[in-house]
């Protein structure tokens, strides 16, 4: 096995990752990056980015962290395209080993792994994210001004999406395969008595269907779980709002976690162990945006910075 060691260990090349790396580089702590799973995270399968600060016209995600990357290599973060399967915190360094048999030992890390937005598992779903189908009101609203939209869910997320959604569209309609809702009841109180939103009880999204030039969302196919009946309703996007999952599972019995698996922090990034940062959306589940993954990318930095001169003096 090949052993690299560095001062700073990066996991993830999102917002927060990639941030983190750019802080730490100019720290002079000659941090490594390692990209994970899905080098760029959540934004290399978002298509137009309005609300990301500096850019005057939608941007393509995928080049946006296509710039990060380079931004952090050019400031002396090195790079590697791996996957972290094992850990160890017991001691400094901190020891990581890869898919490939690499070993990482790092005397602090930041982990920015990021969260994965849970979703239907249908082939159409697949094709037309970022063309109608997002799992962020928040980032895609926007796009739906004066359209009709549909949101997947009964949670609080879906609630909350679908209330978003009406200061932008002309109709919203909630789709929840139980007939009662899982959010609090203050949200329900608001949802229901919006006149923009309808909504649909007992019902599962079979089918998304759209047009490939311009490609977009024209239509969804419905189930109706008590009778077994299908229709067809016509949208123009629609949302995915059954919850996100932390990429956290590798942290199992070895970081503190809450009950979703999320990263339990104080004072923001740090984790339950000493030079052990969290950056990001896998320990953010309320925000979720990608300019408040840098900031905690930011944060992290510069607390893995006084760490090790902590530590070194």
């Amino acid at each position: 096995m090949n052993n690299i060691k560095t001062n700073l260990l990066i996991l993830g090349s999102g917002p927060a990752g990639c941030t983190a790396a750019i802080y730490a580089a100019r720290a002079d702590l000659n941090p490594i990056l390692v990209h994970g799973n899905q080098p760029g995270g959540q934004l290399t399968i978002t298509t137009d980015v309005e609300n990301y600060p500096g850019f005057s016209s939608p941007i393509q995600g995928p080049w946006l962290m296509e710039q990060m990357i380079e931004q952090a290599k050019e400031v002396g973060c090195k790079v590697h395209n791996e996957h972290i399967i094992n850990i160890d915190f017991t001691k400094r360094p901190f020891k990581f080993t890869s898919s490939s048999d690499l070993v990482f030992l790092a005397n602090s890390v930041i982990i920015s792994t990021g969260a994965s937005a849970k979703w239907l598992g249908l082939e159409s779903e697949k094709e037309y994210t970022g063309f109608g189908v997002s799992a962020c009101a928040t980032c895609d609203a926007f796009f739906f001004k004066n359209k009709i939209v549909a949101v997947v869910g009964g949670g609080n997320t879906a609630v909350e999406e679908a209330l978003f959604l009406t200061k932008f569209a002309t109709k919203v309609i909630l789709i929840h395969r139980r007939n009662s809702l899982r959010a609090e009841k203050v949200l329900q109180k608001r949802l229901f008595k919006n006149k923009k939103i309808e909504v649909l009880w007992d019902s599962t999204v079979t089918e998304i269907i759209g047009t490939k030039e311009p490609k977009k969302v024209s239509f969804i196919k419905l189930k109706n779980i008590k009778d077994n009946s299908f229709k067809q309703i016509e949208i123009d996007g629609i949302f995915i709002a059954i919850g996100h999952k932390p990429n956290t599972n590798i942290f199992l019995n070895k970081l503190d976690l809450d009950d979703e698996g999320y990263i339990k922090t104080k004072d923001l990034i740090f984790t339950s162990i000493p030079g052990v940062f969290a950056a990001g959306d896998v320990h953010d589940k309320t925000y979720r945006q990608a300019v408040t993954a840098a900031g905690y990318g930011c944060m992290a930095a510069l607390e893995a910075e006084k760490f090790l001169t902590s530590v070194e003096n």
